[in-house]
This record gives structure tokens, C-alpha cells and sequence, in this order.
């Protein structure tokens, strides 16, 4: 079986982070391992507050994981200070993982921010360049690279200034716009587009990180990256489609969907 770690923080309402990574990971056949960095207090309609895992333990749950079960993909979510960023960059760089997914979580879907803006540049300069993808949306993408984006033109050329920045490649999300959901890919060489129905749900909560973490379950199965992004975009967009009607905001998206209707079935008394 592969194996994909998720370095993120924790929703303790079950839609976004750690919870949704792990869910993902299963949903696609893969074992899934977590180092938590931050515990958040959230649900669907605001964060509360978070605390920070101390850098130490962060440095000694991922040894304790790549020294017993080394995993195929590693999924990064929620780094929320430069402490935090360090700390994770420290331990990737000592155990060189392969297929390296970072979503650079900056906001919660209620728009509550989740990453100091002081420590942004400590992740363009020491963590991005670590990632096989980065995957932003809009709002993170402009502030990574320092510029606006209102057209599908403006996001090619965000992907390529952030490839420039880190050389790593970039997946922009399109989520942000208007119309058709069409996500940018830029691997240093082409760019590539996804492109799938816009669906009419407020319950979108934790897509960014159900959508990182199916692209990690992918390459870790062995699939080249511009496939494994088409086969997580159709796993996020079915999951979105049959999203869940829970809490007062944003509920989440249905992870085991497929499970659900096809798979499991409730054994019939005798």
C-alpha cells in the first residue's frame, strides 16, 4: 500500500485540514500518516482561535514517521508562522521526501486569516522551493507573487513568476473567478489547463485541502503530475457536487461520496 503524509493543522469540525486530508488519503486507497502543526478552533462559519504545535514536536513527529513508515507523497497545508515554516523545511530537507504537494494555506474559507503576513516571505524563501507543486488560489497566488490577477491570461503569467521565485510547479486555482472552474498549471515548461462546471454550492469548505491532498494520493499511486491533477480535479469536483448540507456556513464536501453509494454495503441480517 502507498503511504502519503499530511503536514497541516487541525479542524476540529472535521471539513478542512488534518480531517479532510485523512479522509482523502482513504477515499483514494492510500495510508495516511499526519504531523499536526497547528490546532485549530473552527467550524463552518468562523476560526475562533489556533495554537502553534511547538517547533520541536513538529521536527520530532515527522522523524517519527519517515524513520518507520517513509512515505510515497507528503501533503503540507497550514504553516502558520516562521517558526512553524522552519521547522517543517528542517525536516524535509533531512529526509528528502519525493512528490511534494504544498498548498499555501494563508485563509479559511470565512476569509479569517491563518498565516502571519509577516511570514510569508519565509515561505517563498524556504519552503516553496522544497515542493514538487504549489497549488494557491487567486488571493495566495497574488500575494506570492506580488501582483493582480483578474484573467485567465494574468494567471499564466502568475504561475510563471512564481516558478521563477521558487522552481517548483505551480497549479493556480480558479475557484476565485467567475464562470467555468479553470485551474493553471505551469511545470517550468508548459502550461496546462483544467477546466470543470462551476457548481452552485456555498458548501465549499476544505476543497483547498481535499484538492491538495488528492493530487498527493495520486503521484504517490505512481501518476505523472498533469494526470494526477485531472483525476484529483474530477474527485473534488464530484466531491463538491455532493457536498454536505452541515452547519451554518460553509459545510463541507463529501469525501467518500463514491464510498458511499457504491461501496460498504450494510450486511443484511440473516
Amino acid at each position: 500500500m502507498k503511504k502519503v503524509l499530511t503536514i497541516a493543522g487541525s479542524d476540529c469540525s472535521g471539513g478542512a485540514g488534518i480531517q479532510a486530508d485523512l479522509k482523502t488519503f482513504a477515499a483514494h486507497g492510500v495510508y495516511g500518516m499526519s504531523v499536526i502543526t497547528s490546532v485549530v478552533a473552527e467550524n463552518t462559519a468562523r476560526v475562533i482561535s489556533y495554537q502553534d504545535i511547538a517547533p520541536t514536536i513538529i521536527n520530532e513527529q515527522m522523524t517519527a514517521v519517515f524513520e518507520d513508515i517513509y512515505p510515497d507523497a507528503v501533503k503540507i497545508g497550514m504553516l502558520s508562522c516562521a517558526d512553524t515554516m522552519l521547522a517543517v523545511a528542517s525536516s524535509l530537507q533531512e529526509w528528502q521526501p519525493k512528490n511534494i504537494v504544498l498548498d499555501p494555506v494563508m485563509y479559511a474559507k470565512n476569509g479569517d486569516a491563518l498565516m502571519e503576513p509577516q511570514a510569508i516571505d519565509t515561505l517563498i524563501k524556504n519552503v516553496l522551493p522544497l515542493a514538487t507543486l504549489i497549488t494557491p488560489n487567486i488571493p495566495e497566488a497574488e500575494k506570492i507573487a506580488d501582483c493582480s490577477i483578474t484573467s485567465l491570461k494574468e494567471m499564466e503569467q502568475a504561475a510563471k513568476a512564481i516558478y521563477e521565485r521558487c522552481h517548483s510547479a505551480v497549479l493556480i486555482k480558479g475557484g476565485h473567478r467567475s464562470g467555468e472552474a479553470t485551474d493553471i498549471l505551469y511545470d517550468g515548461e508548459n502550461i496546462y489547463s483544467y477546466t470543470s462546471e462551476r457548481i452552485a454550492t456555498k458548501n465549499t469548505h476544505g476543497t483547498g485541502c481535499t484538492f491538495s491532498s488528492a493530487i498527493a494520493s495520486q503521484l504517490a499511486l505512481g501518476v505523472p503530475l498533469d494526470q494526477a491533477i485531472s483525476k484529483a480535479k474530477k474527485y473534488i469536483t464530484t466531491a463538491i457536487a455532493h457536498s454536505l448540507e452541515l452547519g451554518e456556513g460553509h459545510g463541507p464536501t463529501n469525501h467518500f461520496y463514491s464510498l458511499y453509494r457504491d461501496g460498504l454495503k450494510e450486511e443484511q441480517s440473516q
